[in-house]
């Protein structure tokens, strides 16, 4: 797990709880949805796509494929602004959904549309870990 000792803290819920706690164990969840069987990210207590509210928990292989990413040279923002440069980047979960996230570990001219990539987590604090992606 890579060391963010300036993160702030991921707001948890009853119902993310599952979540926070598979990415603190080094696990990417998504949830999957009973009735059309397509997956999605970020988790919600509903489908996105029928609306159904019979989706469960599922792990995700923690394969991707870079979508389209952005390097952020300034951001004001805390705990951003101690972080610049950094990748802010969509991937292609290997399972269907896009998720937001940040790649790290590659250099911006090594950043590719398509290239594999591999979840990672990034600690933030009070046992709390946040996804983060990487090339293999």
């Amino acid at each position: 797990m890579i060391p963010f000792p300036d993160a702030s803290v991921p707001e948890t819920d009853a119902f993310t709880r599952a979540y926070w706690d598979a990415a603190a164990a080094g696990r990417l969840l998504i949830r999957r949805c009973a009735a059309c069987k397509r997956a999605h990210h970020y988790p919600r207590e509903f489908c996105p796509h029928c609306w159904s509210e019979d989706v469960t928990w599922e792990l995700a292989s923690g394969r991707a494929t870079l979508y389209t990413w952005s390097v952020v040279h300034r951001n004001d923002l805390p705990p951003f602004d101690t972080r610049v440069p950094y990748t802010a980047a969509v991937v292609d979960l290997a399972e269907g959904p896009r998720m937001m996230t940040e790649v790290v570990g590659c250099g911006e001219s090594e950043l590719r549309v398509g290239m594999e990539l591999r979840v990672d987590f990034r600690g933030a604090g009070e046992g709390l870990a946040v996804p983060v992606f990487r090339a293999p």
